[in-house]
């Protein structure tokens, strides 16, 4: 026995799906044994669970995200592979995924380890602000000295301390270009990775503004090989 096309075991198929669709377009419900559309059901079972993704994804932009770092250019401080714990509201809080500041946040201080796009590509990254707008900085193998004062550690050359930041330095690959007498200008920030030899940073794509800022680095959670672990920063 020959049917027409469309037709199967009697049933005329397109029939079929045109009445579904044109009763799915009116919000009506259509009971089948493969098809069930149901505006109410929509309202109540998916619509809350797009709104809650929806707010976990916005607090995320403005409130608190983690970072995973993706190389050894913050060694000894950061290594790769580590997790990192952002606060977002560091520097303010913004409009979610603008950079549209709602409530102005503290001002960004020499030593904190801070989240941002590079100005040479725009890929994120994590470094640390080594001078903020109005002090002046040089830097020779690799070590700091900002407003006439060597931030090296007494008798360390390894670390360096930002009051209450201290940055543990890698020089296995020496310390990388010299900084001579630069002068940061107001609302501009230097930031410089700690492996001093082997960071792409403010000495090649020079000064970023303070407002490019995501984030302030808080904390490792995770570590390889440690596992889970909380080392402030």
């Amino acid at each position: 026995m020959v049917r027409a096309a469309g037709h199967r075991d009697g049933v005329n198929f397109r029939q079929l799906h045109r009445s579904i669709f044109l009763k799915a377009a009116r919000g009506a419900e259509y009971q089948g044994p493969h098809m069930r559309f149901n505006r109410t059901w929509f309202r109540r079972e998916v619509a809350p669970m797009l709104l809650l993704l929806l707010l976990i994804t916005a607090a995320r932009s403005s409130f608190a995200d983690h970072y995973y770092v993706p190389s050894g250019s913050m060694e000894n401080t950061l290594f790769a592979g580590d997790r990192v714990v952002v606060d977002k509201t560091a520097y303010g809080w913004r409009f979610p995924y603008t950079k549209i500041d709602l409530v102005e946040g503290a001002r960004p201080q020499a030593g904190e380890v801070a989240v941002f796009d590079s100005p040479a590509d725009g890929v994120l990254l994590i470094k640390r602000i080594v001078a903020t707008g109005g002090q002046v900085v040089s830097m020779r193998d690799g070590n700091l000295v900002v407003d006439g004062v060597a931030l090296s550690a007494s008798g360390v050359r390894s670390r360096e301390v930002f009051g209450e930041h201290v940055a543990e330095l890698n020089f296995a690959d020496g310390g990388g270009p010299p900084i001579d007498r630069l002068v940061v200008p107001p609302g501009k920030l230097l930031a410089i990775g700690d492996h001093r030899g082997n960071s792409l940073d403010a000495r090649y794509w020079g000064l970023i503004d303070e407002r490019e800022l995501y984030g302030r680095a808080v904390a490792v959670y995770f570590r390889k090989g440690d596992g889970f672990v909380w080392k402030p920063l």
